[in-house]
């Protein structure tokens, strides 16, 4: 393998694509007492931008609800561009969505504790995520490039 046929994988940028924070009972649901029950949702998705470059993105939406009435929504959409370079067709989908989206998970982690903690609530910390599994999960439903969802 010559110098220039081998694998480049490098981060070229991370940054924050959306972020929203909503609170649609404020203040009034700063009263309200008993123990939240939150939901996450979490998707990927990844595309080609040019030759050898490619942008990534993890998406988590938070909701929390107390006695039925939503606390906050938070949604953020952590993206990345990568440079990637000299890697097989049939590996470049497992690249995308498991390597670059466990880089990207704990930046979008930290924004959705951060941007929680700033609308008044106590952080929220998400547990960690298996991009592989999700990976083959999304394989045996959809194509490569189109997003997965789990819940």
């Amino acid at each position: 393998m010559t110098e220039e046929q081998k694998p480049v994988f490098t981060i070229e940028k991370i940054y924050v694509r959306d972020l929203s924070l909503e609170v649609p009972h404020a203040p009034g649901i700063f009263r309200e007492g008993g123990a939240p029950q939150v939901h996450v949702e979490l998707k990927t998705q990844h595309a080609r931008v040019e030759e050898g470059m490619y942008d990534a993105s993890v998406t988590v939406t938070v909701t929390a609800k107390v006695n039925e009435k939503v606390m906050f929504i938070v949604e953020v959409e952590q993206a990345g561009i990568f440079r990637i370079r000299h890697v097989p067709e049939k590996e470049m989908g497992q690249v995308l969505g498991i390597g670059c989206a466990n880089i990207l998970f704990p930046y979008v982690r930290e924004t959705v504790s951060d941007a929680v903690t700033r609308g008044g609530f106590p952080t929220v910390m998400l547990n960690p995520v298996n991009f592989e599994a999700l990976y083959h999960q999304q394989q045996q439903q959809t194509t490569p490039d189109s997003a997965a969802t789990i819940h």
